[in-house]
């Protein structure tokens, strides 16, 4: 356990220090009750007491109410980025830079740069800029003190989760008769090369190429992982939203399948953004067919905008979400790979909304990074490896119809079978 002093103990100060230094750490602003404790001390106060405890001067942020615009200067300290400038025992205020990463508070800005679906891009961010997003920053910064200074921050064990987004359980099969005719006039004029599949599809010659779920839980089986499948339910198409329809007997069957062995959670369609009885009817339709209770989510083409997505997703009773991290490129959005309580700028308070960030999604390398099969894969042995050091949570993101057993995707479901290979070794 770890005491910390401070002369102002505030919601922020609070937040921070349990999230990174664990429940259990004692905060107090007893001179007298922090001296004589045999606890681990960190002294995060202007006036320096003694040698033997770890000595963090403010930078004053977490002392604020507001949300202002900061002017950051990066530096670096034994090889890692740093900012918050301060010339205590470590030469920077790790809490108040910790809190700014948490919070995303960059984000609560209106003057950043968007992606195409309206969302925070990641080059706005601090991490991006300094060459530091595909780090878990905080959780490096601590391991640094722990090897400097000898300072247990907290126990934890590394896991490695892989999570799916089912926006298109299946590519032909349970789909409307229109939708497939309409498909098969394309196939032809078009020259999309799968009218004949299709056709074989329908027939039940073949499997659905995008049926993979057999698969993926005999992967799962064979290297012991827990997935979590989010589910894209929308009961009316749109740009966004091509997901097959909820009633449909297949879809039933599927999402009954599999929430009767593994973790399944709302994809909330891309239309409920700007709708939150959507999202209510959502959540309705997929606990109806779980016939169980669904709290976890992840946003569909991760919509993330601040406070609004998280406000809306705790109004309608969502208790996990796994949004964190970007549409645009892999990496750690909030600097952090373990999960943690997300804290509301707006309202200067800490909720009951566990947030659990990823680093890596297939989509990124495939489309926005546009990497092979192969630099993917040792992409996504990067971010292991680096999460794993740190005792971390490796949380990724695949899409069942990247891992097609289709031509085009052949090789992306050997990367994924060989990366699962690697790390069970």
């Amino acid at each position: 356990m770890t005491i910390v002093f401070t002369q102002h103990i505030t919601p922020r100060l609070e937040y921070v220090v349990k999230t990174i230094l664990g429940n259990d750490t004692i905060i107090t602003r007893d001179v007298l009750k922090f001296s004589n404790s045999s606890l681990q001390k960190i002294n995060y106060s202007t006036t320096k007491f003694d040698e033997e405890s770890l000595w963090i001067i403010p930078y004053g942020l977490l002392e604020q109410k507001t949300i202002e615009t900061i002017a950051i200067t990066c530096f670096e300290w034994n090889g890692l980025k740093v900012f918050f400038k301060t010339n205590g025992t470590i030469p920077f205020d790790i809490f108040s830079a910790s809190f700014y990463l948490l919070t995303r508070y960059e984000e609560y800005f209106n003057d950043y740069k968007k992606d195409n679906y309206g969302n925070y891009h990641h080059e706005n961010s601090l991490a991006y800029k300094e060459g530091f997003l595909h780090l878990p920053m905080i959780n490096l910064w601590l391991k640094e003190i722990y090897n400097q200074h000898k300072l247990q921050i907290s126990n934890s064990k590394f896991q490695a989760i892989p999570t799916y987004d089912v926006d298109i359980a299946f590519a032909y099969n349970n789909h409307s008769l229109l939708k497939n005719v309409g498909g098969f006039v394309k196939d032809i004029f078009q020259k999309r090369g799968t009218f004949i599949e299709r056709l074989k599809v329908l027939l039940g010659y073949q499997k659905d190429p995008y049926d993979v779920f057999n698969w993926l839980t005999n992967l799962h089986s064979q290297y012991q992982l827990n997935p979590i499948y989010f589910f894209l339910v929308a009961n009316k198409r749109s740009e966004y939203d091509k997901n097959n329809s909820p009633k449909s007997k297949g879809m039933i069957t599927l999402i009954k399948q599999l929430s009767a062995k593994d973790k399944v959670g709302i994809h909330p369609s891309f239309v409920s953004n700007n709708d939150k009885s959507i999202l209510a009817n959502e959540v309705k339709i997929l606990q109806n067919i779980c016939s169980k209770k669904i709290n976890i989510s992840r946003q569909h083409y991760l919509q993330l905008q601040f406070p609004k997505t998280y406000e809306t997703l705790i109004d309608k009773g969502i208790k996990e979400d796994y949004t964190m991290g970007y549409g645009t490129c892999n990496g750690f959005r909030a600097s952090y790979t373990k999960s943690f309580y997300w804290y509301n700028l707006k309202e200067e308070k800490q909720t009951n909304l566990m947030l659990h960030p990823f680093c890596y999604m297939d989509a990124n390398s495939i489309f926005e990074q546009q990497l092979s099969p192969e630099n993917a894969l040792q992409e996504m042995l990067h971010y292991y490896n680096i999460v794993k050091q740190v005792d971390g949570e490796f949380i990724f993101i695949l899409h069942n119809h990247f891992l097609a057993n289709q031509k085009k995707w052949l090789l992306w479901r050997d990367a994924y079978d060989k990366f699962l290979n690697k790390i069970s070794l």
